[in-house]
């Protein structure tokens, strides 16, 4: 949004110096009268004074009436109380310009009112009501036109794009774990969402933290076997995939041949072991044997002799095939070589007496899953997807077998860092499904690019699309993604007046274009405190985001990081020093006389 994006006007300098020296007379004409005749009644003074405002004014200043000294002392006092009264109605024009960042002048041309209605906290209340819930849905932001704090309903599916630092974290994903109902799933790749939150939840329900990458240090104090998930060959399949699509580097490619064998031997053999009861890690030991036929001999006794034949026609075939497809099954499972990451999916022998975790029952609580891990070498993140769709699937059974198809609390499932440690390969298919039956997910994105590391193109388009919550949050500069954004924002109108003069006198036209509201320059320096929000049914909206220092919790969340964060008090200083400057920064002004 350029600097000249207000409409202008022209106007003759010297008519403009004649209506000042006009309202110049006339005020001096109209103060000259009343303190006149103001003071002639505090003196007791009969004297005539004229009707008309301009007479009285030439009489005075030629002597012909009386001037009392009470009309001096009326007219200092008048003067003094416009001075005062000018002075505190500027100070409170430019407190309240400079509680506006530089890109504040574009809301009046976005969503408010009525635009955004849907998102307003009685349209939110409305639908948590016919719902059952007593919250009114997941905090977004606040208007920056109205003030109003705008939520996603307990229907609603979300994708937030956040550049590094610009605090997603603070204002989005704590706040919504925060205010979740019933059951809440949050992944992550760093300490702090859990920190910050996981002794409010406490008081909530269980908190399970899955951490087997040792990022917040948590004992394994319980377990989950991944084999649980495979009740049949088609979920044998799933958990072939998600490993295969968690374990694949972005952007890497494939081989037409042997990634789709290598991954329908993985699910053949994840099919055998769940049937027998064994192991996670017994997959990988028939991955390192190719002559291991157990394997086969466990489906065939099982009733599956089609995926038997299957498994048994890549022992049996040449050598260099046989290894490249096992080759890629095992890479998919490297992750079981982590002798920590294991501890956390496989028991202790059979006195373990540590809880194990059950998705079934999981959804059915109060509880919270937060499931962290992180990329790079001995990274986790099958094991995170492969929990994370677990969960995810076991709400979605029990939405199927709940009254109007939707869980009975709706759970909350914030995916933070989602293209780093939950690839989940079908989540733009099956993302605006999952908001009918009452399981709210959050997808937290640091760039347009990310996603499509992950699922492509297409993929991320389709994401984006599902998606009923859309909020940008700065930090972005990919050029792509900001103009595709600027369009949804729109343009307004600005019109133009100029003024011409020639032989015949003065002539006025009015000329009108199109600007954008918000162009890409702008989007991408958004201001840190600042969001576009875009939301199906409502106008794209300018948003002053929520952080959890300025919530209704901050004190609790303060002590919870201060139990749990080595850190806490760089964590502390840093998160309100955040908050002060972006305080100040609106205080100040940033490029406040660019606001109208």
């Amino acid at each position: 949004m350029s600097s000249t994006s207000k409409g202008q006007s022209s106007l003759d300098p010297q008519a403009a110096v004649l209506f000042v020296v006009l309202g110049l007379v006339l005020g001096s004409a109209a103060a000259v009268n009343v303190a006149l005749r103001v003071g002639n009644w505090w003196e007791g003074n009969g004297h005539d004074v004229p009707a008309n405002p301009m007479t009285v004014l030439i009489q005075v200043l030629t002597g012909d009436i009386a001037w009392p000294r009470a009309a001096t002392m009326f007219l200092a006092a008048a003067v003094l109380a416009l001075l005062l009264l000018g002075s505190l109605v500027l100070w409170l024009v430019l407190r309240g310009r400079g509680k506006r960042s530089r890109v504040d002048r574009a809301a009046r041309h976005m969503g408010r009112g009525r635009d955004v209605e849907a998102l307003g906290e009685r349209a939110a209340t409305a639908t948590a009501q016919r719902l059952g819930v007593n919250a009114p849905g997941l905090p977004i932001a606040a208007s920056v036109a109205t003030g109003q704090t705008l939520y996603a309903s307990w229907e609603d599916v979300s994708v937030d794009i956040w550049g590094p630092r610009t605090g997603k974290t603070t204002s989005r994903a704590i706040p919504a774990i925060l205010t979740a109902p019933g059951a809440v799933l949050a992944t992550s790749n760093k300490r702090d969402l859990a920190d910050a939150t996981r002794d409010l939840r406490a008081g909530v329900g269980p908190v399970w933290v899955f951490d087997p990458q040792g990022i917040v240090e948590e004992p394994a104090t319980w377990w989950w076997n991944p084999l649980s998930y495979v009740t049949d060959e088609v979920k044998a399949s799933v958990l072939a995939d998600l490993f295969a699509s968690a374990s694949r580097e972005p952007g890497s490619r494939t081989d037409a041949f042997f990634d789709p064998a290598g991954t329908d031997l993985l699910a053949g053999m994840l099919l055998a072991a769940a049937l027998d009861e064994r192991p996670i890690t017994q997959v990988y030991l028939w991955l390192t044997d190719p002559t291991e036929d157990e394997a086969v001999a466990l489906l065939i006794r099982y009733g599956h002799p089609l995926i038997a034949a299957n498994v048994n026609a890549v022992i049996s075939s040449p050598e260099k095939q046989r290894a490249g497809v096992y080759g890629t099954a095992k890479q998919r499972v490297s992750f079981l070589t982590n002798r920590q990451a294991v501890h956390w999916v496989v028991p202790d022998g059979p006195t373990d007496r540590r809880r194990q975790f059950s998705p079934s029952d999981f959804v059915r609580s109060r509880s919270t899953l937060y499931s962290l891990s992180r990329e790079g070498n001995g990274s986790a993140g099958p094991l995170v997807t492969a929990l994370t769709v677990a969960v995810c699937e076991a709400a979605e059974d029990l939405a199927k077998r709940s009254a109007g198809g939707r869980l009975p609390v709706p759970m909350v499932a914030v995916l933070d860092e989602a293209a780093n440690v939950c690839r989940w390969r079908t989540l733009p298919d099956i993302y605006s499904h999952y908001g009918s039956r009452g399981i709210c997910l959050m997808t937290i994105l640091q760039s347009w690019s990310q996603g499509v590391e992950v699922w492509g193109r297409e993929g991320m388009r389709k994401l984006w699309s599902a998606a009923n919550v859309k909020v940008y949050g700065g930090g972005v500069s990919e050029v792509e993604f900001l103009q595709e954004v600027s369009q949804l924002v729109g343009d307004f109108d600005v019109t133009q007046v100029s003024t011409s003069y020639g032989k015949g006198g003065r002539s006025t036209s009015r000329s009108t274009r199109r600007e954008r509201i918000l162009d890409v320059a702008d989007l991408g320096s958004l201001p840190k405190g600042r969001a576009v929000v875009l939301a199906s049914g409502s106008r794209p909206t300018l948003a002053r985001t929520i952080p959890w220092m300025a919530g209704p919790h901050a004190e609790q969340v303060a002590a919870s990081i201060q139990a749990h964060d080595p850190g806490a008090h760089d964590t502390l200083s840093q998160a309100y020093e955040s908050l002060h400057q972006v305080q100040q920064r609106e205080e100040h002004g940033v490029a406040a006389q660019e606001v109208p």
